[in-house]
């Protein structure tokens, strides 16, 4: 029952993320409005990190998976990409590498302030 409840306050989310798309007139797609509404959420207590912890470690765990069906779709767009597989795979890395560095930035920024108190 507790990992139900756990999903459908993703779902509500996620749906809330949804009609926030078709509300507002910014070029941002639901889940971004999903993930700040959830962030807001648990910045404010409206829920607490218990409250969406098991399905949260599960999806988490789960997420290699997802990154299957993209690969797929790039495999089978291989025709239009094969001339520019050079800058495919630069803008690739390069992407990669800003993402690390500015992820590991922030978490340490946030580590430094005391910020790291839901363990």
């Amino acid at each position: 029952m507790k990992i139900l409840k756990q999903v459908l306050i993703l779902i509500v989310i996620s749906l809330l993320g949804e009609v926030l798309k078709y509300l507002l007139p910014l070029p941002f797609p639901s889940s971004i409005y999903g993930l700040i509404i959830l962030f807001l959420a648990l910045q404010f207590k409206i829920l607490k990190l218990d409250d969406i912890k098991t399905i949260s470690d599960f999806l988490i765990s789960i997420m290699p998976i997802m990154f299957i069906p993209p690969s797929v779709g790039l495999m089978e767009s291989y025709g239009l990409l094969k001339d520019l597989w050079l800058v495919v795979i630069l803008v690739g890395i390069v992407s990669t590498f800003l993402i690390m560095t500015s992820t590991g930035l922030v978490s340490q920024m946030i580590i430094k302030k005391g910020g790291n108190k839901h363990d």
